[in-house]
């Protein structure tokens, strides 16, 4: 499996003037392709290639000849899905750097090109490495944020063995409880909910007040709740796969896809908990699942929650109110979400969907 990799670049105050200057000359390059690109109605790289390669390179002599061709190639891509509209790149967005590009010493450094010629700078990977430098496929977008700069390396990592489970553990993505498995396990808790609620109360008078600090500090706060949505799934997903892996079984989901979770609370709800990032939430579950090789089935979500997981009897009255759920013929009484979770479990044990 190809994964991706955030990794810190610790260059020097030169290095990262041209780290910088390469990015921003790179970009520029990227404008002026993308101008001719759609005056003459010419989206696709080879075709766009032969049109612009030697003039860009006499209008950007610092670029090398490979940064012109990966140029070409992100505009190319930007153009794929949409062709009506000229396409701008801010002065800072990611650059593209390719195995001619970009080249590891060693686990800690890497060689990158630059406008001024080849740089070598250290590189800080947290709490994950990878075992070997073959892992790190030399393909990679180099970004600045905040005065520091980031390889979003790509990593072949090798899947798990996979293996055929009797159970599955039934897992229900909830707007109160984040998620809750059949062995009724809940997460989120106070602690999430009030980082939730604290930093919806702070957009909500950042954007009231609508100057441009506050439109700045705005800015900050949702890539605040952006890396906190992010790690709390991250932690949820990876609890969810090391338990299905103890205990040798494979993990149900919801077919969630097209779901909208502010359809499903009050008004004053919605922004609260309407928007939790359940798409990645899934995205996550799987790809560590199949890292450790653990089976994931996706199941119909309709009538999970309404349905009694002790007898079958489907029916709206059953679920009382967003926790309690309450059998109206066997008078069976439980957590609604642990409820629903139970029911997805039996439906991935029933029908075996084919693992994706």
């Amino acid at each position: 499996m190809k994964k991706a990799l955030k990794v810190k670049l610790t260059p020097t105050k030169e290095e990262a003037k041209s780290l910088l200057e390469t990015i921003e000359t790179f970009n520029d390059a990227c404008n002026w392709i993308s101008k001719k690109s759609f005056e003459a109605g010419t989206p696709y790289q080879m075709k766009l290639h032969h049109l612009v390669y030697f003039e860009a390179r006499e209008q950007f002599p610092a670029l090398t000849s490979q940064m012109i061709v990966r140029a070409i190639a992100k505009v190319s891509g930007s153009y794929r899905t949409e062709k009506k509209t000229l396409h701008f790149f801010k002065k800072q967005s990611a650059m593209e750097y390719d195995k001619r590009l970009l080249s590891f010493k060693s686990l800690s450094h890497a060689s990158l090109a630059t406008i001024h010629g080849r740089i070598t700078v250290p590189l800080i990977f947290g709490h994950y490495a990878p075992l070997d430098r073959n892992k790190m496929l030399g393909q990679a977008d180099l970004t600045p944020s905040g005065g520091k700069f980031f390889l979003n390396l790509v990593i072949d990592v090798p899947d798990g063995t996979p293996y055929d489970p009797e159970e599955f553990l039934g897992v229900d993505m909830g707007i109160v409880n984040l998620s809750t498995d059949s062995d009724g396990e809940s997460f989120s808790g106070e602690g999430v909910d009030h980082v939730r609620e604290k930093i919806h109360t702070l957009k909500k008078a950042l954007q009231e007040k609508g100057t441009k600090n506050a439109k700045r500090h705005l800015k900050k706060v949702s890539g605040k709740e952006a890396r906190f949505k992010k790690d709390t799934n991250h932690c949820l997903s990876k609890k969810i796969v090391s338990k299905a892996k103890g205990t040798g079984r494979g993990i149900a989901l919801e077919d969630l896809k097209g779901f909208n979770g502010r359809t499903m609370v009050g008004k004053s709800q919605k922004e609260r908990f309407g928007k939790w990032a359940f798409d990645q939430l899934r995205r996550f579950i799987t790809y560590k699942a199949v890292l450790e090789g653990v089976p994931v089935v996706v199941v119909d979500p309709r009538n999970t929650s309404r349905t009694c997981s002790v007898c079958g009897h489907c029916e709206k009255d059953n679920r009382k109110s967003q926790e309690h759920f309450s059998c109206l013929i066997c008078k069976h009484t439980e957590h609604a979400d642990i409820n629903a979770a139970r029911n997805i479990r039996f439906k991935a044990a029933i029908n075996r969907p084919i693992a994706v």
